[in-house]
């Protein structure tokens, strides 16, 4: 089982129950020195956190909390936030006093073996898991291993173009990434070289197809509605829509040559409803470079790593 996974994934692993066990167990871990998860209960007056444990009393001290915080390159609210949700944690420290026990845990260790063992080693092209922490209009921030965050920019989620990240993503939500760009200690992941090529999407759909998409586009020329994350076609011109309305739509034509998918609108709802999971093409491995773009098509499309 490899260790370094965003946090969460980890916590109902057979592995982790085990070692929370009892407290003979969790001493077990202790001397093996792993990495465990289990549930924020609160966040104290001096920004202790408090881990629910079934033997006793976890405290991840302030400074434990996560890798900068002790520094002030991070602010504290990176420990509030961990309030009712699961951390990782190494178990530093166990003490007995007047009949009870406490378990000094630390965070921050789980994050620098993380990115020792784990981030440090990544290449461009690398494609990994990540899970959604937090959206702006920018991007969404995701967790790539054990608390420790990374970015993808909201024009490298999907080809097809979005007004937020949260059109296509909730926080929590598990998905993959592909390393774009490594800076110093930052590192930057794309997202829409995992969803497929213009050909992989357009085989997924035929002339004659009455099939469901959003209307990302209302243009004087048309309405572009997305079929697939990596696939949008272009209906004829219709007065009172708007983005992000669910449409049914009926596939007119798709041209490979020019990369266009011809669509007539058959009706227009309201829905906000977006998958949960992704087909992805990629779900690990390498990639040196991804080419969206068919082969006799005159725009070109692509990522080189």
């Amino acid at each position: 089982m490899r260790n370094y996974l965003p946090e969460g994934r980890l916590l109902n692993t057979p592995q982790n129950k085990y070692y929370l066990r009892d407290a003979a167990t969790f001493e077990e871990a202790k001397k093996q020195d792993l990495i465990l998860e289990s549930h924020a209960l609160m966040c104290d007056p001096k920004h202790d956190l408090i881990v629910e444990l079934p033997f006793g009393k976890g405290i991840i001290p302030r400074s434990e909390g996560a890798i900068g915080i002790e520094e002030g390159s991070v602010r504290d609210i990176a420990l509030l936030s961990r309030v009712n949700k699961t951390v990782c944690f190494k178990i530093m420290e166990i003490t007995r006093s007047g009949g009870e026990t406490a378990y000094i845990l630390s965070r921050r260790k789980a994050q620098e073996e993380c990115r020792r063992k784990y981030t440090d080693t990544l290449k461009r092209g690398d494609v990994i898991p990540a899970r959604i922490t937090h959206l702006e209009p920018f991007g969404c921030f995701v967790d790539i291993g054990c608390g420790i965050v990374s970015l993808i920019p909201i024009d490298s989620i999907s080809v097809s173009r979005i007004a937020h990240p949260c059109d296509r993503f909730f926080n929590g939500q598990d998905i993959f990434a592909v390393v774009k760009d490594i800076s110093q200690d930052r590192i930057t992941l794309s997202h829409k070289e995992l969803l497929g090529t213009w050909e992989q999407n357009a085989a997924l759909f035929h002339p004659g197809d009455t099939v469901g998409g959003i209307i990302r586009s209302v243009e004087e020329y048309g309405v572009f509605v997305e079929l697939t994350p990596n696939l949008a076609g272009l209906a004829e011109p219709q007065t009172g829509l708007h983005p992000g309305q669910s449409a049914s739509v009926y596939i007119k034509a798709i041209i490979p040559d020019r990369m266009k998918v011809k669509l007539i609108i058959i009706d227009v709802f309201e829905n906000c409803a977006f998958p949960a999971k992704y087909d992805y093409f990629v779900t690990s491995g390498h990639m040196d470079s991804w080419i969206y773009s068919t082969s006799n098509a005159n725009k070109y499309i692509s990522t080189e790593f």
